[in-house]
């Protein structure tokens, strides 16, 4: 991947100190409420499950250090808004729950975010509107992309085994004939020096994954290239086959192989457009309908 340019960083930058100052993300009373920003987003968080949401599991999805949420809990806590208790299931975690104050809060919240943003809108046109939506899709889309993690795992880790078991279910639902888990690669074959496994995390959460394994010398197989299907459409399966492709060439293997259902035309869609000629079969394996074969001379482009 190439680096990043000075001046795709100061572009971001640019942005982010004129929309937060716009939406008054700086002010102590955003919304004109009486907190901060952070505090009025916990509570939506909190919001957002009705049996309530441990401390754990808020810090996963807001990224916040542990001290730092503790002190918006208790700050919310005292005006009334959460109520904390401990868990049901584990007495070491604590579990926090929005009261019915916190409920009216945070519709009056919604509200207002809801005015103020009309009223951002309200000076463009219809047409400037559907472009700055689709702008906004677009700006999401990639920043979650930039945001997942791709990192490298042992192939019987229990991340590795959970996207096996769902990638498992998600082809056993699309393929008219089913699928057999136990075609799956075994944890030697994708670990040590026979082969590796690569799991993307998004927010902590394991939202996606890919194979590779040693066919012979210089030759590699790429195996269950996988995508969560609320992680899909960002383009995180090119990004999970560039992590394999530079694997590959890392561990010597001038060439890779892989193999695809008939009814995957997504995916034969794919790789074909990063580059990976069909080739007739290399091996009999039951499910396959196409077969794939790309020479490595450099890293892929698509990471």
């Amino acid at each position: 991947m190439e680096p990043v340019s000075p001046e795709h960083v100061a572009a971001f930058r640019r942005f982010n100190r004129y929309f937060t100052r716009r939406i008054g993300a700086l002010d102590d009373h955003y919304l004109g409420q009486d907190r901060p920003l952070g505090e009025a987003r916990l509570l939506f968080e909190v919001f957002r499950s009705p049996h309530g949401v441990s401390l754990r599991e808020l810090r996963g999805r807001l990224g916040l250090d542990a001290g730092y949420l503790s002190r918006m809990v208790k700050a919310l806590q005292a005006q009334g808004m959460v109520r904390v208790s401990v868990h049901p299931d584990d007495n070491r975690l604590r579990t926090v729950e929005v009261t019915p104050a916190g409920r009216v809060e945070v519709k009056e919240q919604n509200r207002r975010a809801d005015t103020l943003v009309a009223g951002l809108l309200d000076g463009l046109s219809a047409d400037q509107r559907e472009q700055l939506t689709a702008a906004l899709a677009t700006a999401q889309r990639l920043l979650r992309l930039a945001g997942i993690t791709v990192e490298l795992v042992d192939g019987a880790s229990p991340d590795a085994r959970a996207c096996l078991d769902a990638y498992a279910a998600d082809l056993d639902a699309r393929f008219p004939e089913g699928f057999d888990p136990s075609d799956l690669v075994r944890p030697e074959q994708v670990s040590g020096d026979a082969g590796a496994f690569f799991v993307a995390y998004e927010e902590g959460r394991p939202v996606g994954c890919g194979a590779l394994r040693r066919l012979e010398p210089g030759v590699g197989e790429i195996r269950h290239v996988w995508v969560h299907p609320d992680a899909r459409r960002l383009g995180l399966a090119r990004r999970l086959l560039g992590a394999l492709e530079r694997e590959a060439v890392a561990r010597g293997l001038g060439v890779v192989r892989l193999d695809t259902h008939a009814v995957l035309t997504e995916a034969q869609a794919m790789y074909r457009a990063c580059g990976y000629t069909e080739i007739p079969a290399y091996a009999d394996h039951v499910y396959a309908g196409h077969w794939f074969e790309k020479r490595l001379t450099t890293p892929s482009a698509g990471g």
